[in-house]
């Protein structure tokens, strides 16, 4: 992750989400190091990425801090139960949160009744970026994005799109697109990434929008056309596969991946956040997890808790954006 902070960028907005990140540290204290069990909160059902990382920290903790180190699956609600269950602890360093875009980012603006707010929880370290992919079923005479966007110009509300459900990232994904480009599809929400993908792959619905996995490796069996992926940048393990805002110029500000993060709760001493965000870079920098990450089609991603808090700030200010003009208003069921 690539960006630069200003010194009153870091003192402003970032000082009162993570004002912990910036305060002086002394080059020869000790390491900080818990006195207690860890808990690692995961706002997400075991299996998923959120909980991939999860389980990867707590055994590098347990072995590096000689701490237990406790995985805790507490889903439900878009990923704000879990998050709240993290912030409502004392921030001694001793409850983690692993985030990702929906409880850390999205859910600020698109939940009416969202029960906290952005400067209650510190961030510390992005751990991986993952893109998002675009895919069409093969009955749809487009193989690109400039396809795409000319067969749309050619056949208005012709399509139709499926997403995850309403205000997940890959909906986000479609919103965004047809913003820049001021197209319309027909949006189909599923109850999830797997019905979504098998809607795609019956050809119920014509275009997809999905997290890159499981929808690479259809694309890769030629069940789908993968169109574009949403970072900034290719990927490594589908390096033919353009990005979005390579595709076209009104698309030149696309960047929109899944992250997967780490986050106190907000108050949480320097020493608690620089020794938590050194165990992310040594968690980041092993052969075995660069492997696993590869698997993913994940990039590693750690940067400094100030990079990382003007990085949330981005990603809420863009999200935002998006949802505003899309007209979007949840509740928190």
């Amino acid at each position: 992750m690539t960006m630069r902070i200003t010194r009153r960028h870091a003192l402003s907005g970032v000082a009162a989400v993570s004002a912990a990140a910036i305060w002086p540290r002394g080059a020869s204290a000790q390491e900080w190091k818990p006195t207690d069990t860890v808990r690692i909160i995961v706002p997400a059902a075991p299996g998923g990425a959120t909980d991939v990382i999860g389980r990867m920290l707590a055994q590098r903790l347990q072995t590096n801090w000689g701490q237990n180190a406790v995985v805790e699956n507490r889903s439900g609600a878009g990923g704000t139960i879990g998050t709240l269950e993290a912030i409502r602890q004392k921030p001694d360093g001793h409850t983690i949160l692993v985030g990702n875009p929906g409880p850390n980012a999205i859910a600020f603006s698109i939940f009416r009744n969202l029960s906290y707010k952005p400067e209650q929880i510190l961030p510390v370290s992005n751990v991986i970026r993952i893109p998002n992919i675009v895919s069409a079923h093969p009955s749809v005479p487009v193989k690109t994005i400039p396809e795409l966007i000319a067969y749309l110009k050619a056949n208005p509300d012709k399509l139709t799109y499926a997403s995850s459900g309403i205000g997940q990232s890959p909906h986000l994904t479609g919103a965004w697109f047809l913003q820049l480009t001021g197209l319309k599809m027909t949006h189909a929400p599923f109850r999830g990434a797997g019905p979504a993908l098998q809607a795609a792959l019956a050809g119920d619905i014509q275009i997809l929008f999905d997290n890159l996995f499981p929808s690479l490796p259809q694309a890769e069996d030629g069940k789908l056309n993968a169109l574009c992926v949403t970072t900034a940048e290719r990927i490594e393990r589908a390096p033919n596969i353009p990005t979005m805002r390579e595709s076209a110029p009104e698309l030149a500000p696309f960047d929109v991946a899944s992250w997967f993060g780490i986050f106190l709760p907000a108050g949480a001493p320097a020493p608690v956040v620089d020794a938590l965000n050194k165990q992310v870079k040594l968690l980041t920098e092993r052969d075995d997890a660069k492997r696993t990450f590869g698997a993913m089609g994940a990039t590693a991603d750690h940067g400094t808790p100030a990079q990382f808090a003007a990085f949330i700030q981005n990603e809420t200010k863009k999200f935002g954006s998006i949802i505003d003009k899309e007209g979007l208003k949840m509740d928190v069921n």
